[in-house]
């Protein structure tokens, strides 16, 4: 697992794994670190510590777009997504808003 990999917006990156962890797939139309979406919602910042971390793999989408890659969590990710959601209701409204506030 990479050491520097930073979550720039941690409100964003657990939005993203409750919409993996759905059953939600994550679209990669460009090459950049930006260019992504899950359920027509943008996607800024999360793809990289996904990626970086194992959390999403690409898979084959015989039905999909030409040059478009697309996403779902891994076994590693399903099982951190779970601790991490957990984690996150735990922690109180007020700071579950000022994460999201300050990234």
């Amino acid at each position: 697992m990479p050491d520097s990999t930073i979550i720039a917006n941690r409100g964003e990156f657990i939005d993203a794994l409750r919409a993996l962890r759905r059953g939600h797939v994550l679209v990669r139309a460009s090459e950049s670190w930006g260019g992504c979406s899950i359920d027509g919602g943008t996607v800024q910042t999360a793809f990289r510590p996904l990626a970086e971390y194992a959390l999403i793999d690409e898979y084959d989408n015989p039905d999909g777009f030409e040059h478009i890659h697309y996403y779902r969590l891994t076994e590693r990710g399903r099982e951190f997504a779970e601790r991490a959601l957990q984690a996150w209701e735990r922690r109180p409204l007020i700071e579950r808003l000022a994460t999201r506030f300050l990234g």
